[in-house]
């Protein structure tokens, strides 16, 4: 995101259709400074990995995100965005007190293990842990602090609380939010309330307690407050969450100040007298700014060989690949109750873990019959290791492995009445060790090299993305899953803040 003097913008593209740069879009529109906005999007669809799949009996599948978490500053903001957009009417919330919110499973030792939740499930031994959890918490109290300016996210977990909840639950739990390794995922960009709790606080309970830092302010609006009231877990949409980009849609066509090129690639873009020329496999369009939400890889090809660092650093955000496998059950089968389980590396490196859809969401079961819903994510970080280069991997070989897990991690002997394999190619960024320090963060750190970096003439580090484009003085804002965070509050609030720091609000 670009920082400075805001000026009037006659025309803003954003590259991407996804949920970043539609939340871009829609947050433009908010505004009476911008007078035109140009959407780019390379596919015939808008929405990214927002992709549910409706079928003519009622039945709702996901092939990407499913549920939404209302929590926090960032939550807040994508349920007040539904709310304007018209969308409360379509919310099925998950409360705290539903079973899908209360059990949650690992699968260690070749069975299911409910993770210890509530008071009683802390202080007692639960398998596969050999001691209560409150103990490992109150312990991690007297933890030493550390002044590294970053860490694993297993290296962490183990020095603060213990290397069996970080060879288990948050091996599991890293797995089931970004598809990656905790030994090289950064926990100061992954987990940044646990990095400034210890930084601040000298302690993740202190810091949980006390608060860690000041964070955005979002005031709550009606359906935030009743998520509040009602205390939800988390929520969907009744047609699936592909309802939120085209609700998004919808409202950027019928503003009358966006223009929607669909099945439109970027091939490059180049610096012009106004802004950029972007060039377009069927014509140039011409925009004083641009705000990306194209993954990293792809701007990277885009970009001029004047940015040449930019360029490098782009290229080097990592991303997995994910096989989502949606399979649907004739009857109830399911042994346990609860939103699904996870699996650990050590137990199975190829299956990551297995959602039951239907538990939460019974709503998207086909309303004739009763059936159930599950998907099983396979692959990410070690998607190559264990099933080969994403383009020789067959359906067939993904499906099969997908079943069998069911088999023998739920018992279910059944076959399938209908599936589908969706191979999600580079969906999830990783943000391994210093990510911080390439996308470019504002802060104490951030600052002092600057300044050291000025008074000696010295390049102690490699420029952050963010300083090169601020001194480049680049008309460009990076917004999206690749920079400042993975899930979809986070890339809504990124398009928010872009638009933000552009105009200066």
């Amino acid at each position: 995101m670009t920082i400075g003097h805001w000026r009037p913008m006659r025309t803003v593209a954003v590259l991407g259709g996804g949920i970043g740069g539609l939340a871009a879009s829609y947050y433009l529109c908010k505004s009476p400074h911008v007078t035109k906005v140009v959407v780019v999007e390379a596919s015939s669809r808008c929405g990214g990995w927002l992709w549910s799949t409706r079928r003519a009996d009622g039945a709702v599948f996901e092939h990407g995100p499913r549920g939404i978490r209302p929590a926090g500053a960032v939550g807040r903001n994508t349920l007040n965005m539904v709310d304007d957009l018209g969308l409360e009417g379509e919310i099925l919330p998950v409360t705290s007190s539903h079973v899908a919110s209360k059990n949650r499973f690992l699968y260690v030792g070749g069975r299911l293990h409910r993770m210890p939740s509530g008071i009683s499930g802390l202080l007692r031994i639960v398998p596969p842990f050999s001691r209560p959890l409150l103990l490992s918490v109150a312990m991690e109290i007297l933890v030493k602090k550390r002044r590294e300016e970053d860490e694993s996210i297993h290296s962490f977990v183990s020095r603060r609380l213990g290397m069996e909840l970080a060879d288990l639950a948050v091996d599991s739990l890293c797995r089931g939010v970004f598809a990656g390794d905790c030994r090289k995922l950064s926990v100061r960009s992954c987990f940044p309330l646990l990095y400034h709790a210890e930084q601040r606080r000298g302690s993740l309970a202190l810091g949980f307690m006390l608060g860690s830092g000041p964070g955005p302010v979002v005031p709550p609006g009606p359906l935030a407050q009743r998520s509040i009231k009602e205390s939800w877990a988390q929520w969907s949409l009744r047609r699936g969450v592909e309802s939120l980009p085209e609700s998004i849609t919808d409202f950027l066509q019928q503003s009358g100040r966006v223009e929607l090129h669909r099945d439109a690639a970027v091939r490059h873009v180049c610096p012009s007298a106004s802004g950029w020329m972007i060039h377009l496999e069927d014509g140039v369009i011409s925009a004083d700014h641009i705000i990306s939400a194209l993954p990293a890889k792809a701007l990277s090809s885009a970009l001029p060989p004047s940015c040449q660092l930019l360029i490098q650093e782009l290229q080097d955000i990592p991303t997995v690949t994910v096989a989502v496998v949606n399979l649907e059950y004739d009857g109830s089968i399911l042994p346990v109750t609860g939103f699904g389980h996870l699996i650990p590396s050590s137990e199975d490196q190829g299956l990551l873990g297995v959602v039951y859809d239907s538990v939460p969401f019974p709503e998207h079961n086909r309303p004739d019959g009763q059936t159930t819903r599950l998907t099983v994510m396979m692959g990410g970080a070690w998607f190559q290791e264990e099933f080969g280069a994403p383009e020789m991997a067959t359906q067939e070989q993904l499906l099969a492995r997908a079943t069998e897990a069911v088999r023998r991690h739920l018992g279910v002997m059944a076959s399938p009445i209908w599936s589908r394999v969706t191979l999600q190619r580079d969906c999830i960024p990783q943000y391994y060790l210093g990510h911080h320090r390439r996308v470019g963060e504002y802060g104490f750190i951030h600052l002092v090299q600057m300044v050291v970096e000025q008074f000696l003439k010295l390049r102690l580090f490699a420029e952050s993305m963010r300083s090169f484009i601020r001194k480049n003085n680049l008309s460009l804002s990076l917004v999206g899953s690749c920079y400042d965070g993975v899930s979809v509050n986070d890339v809504i609030f990124s398009g928010r803040t872009a638009v933000e720091q552009l105009l200066g609000t």
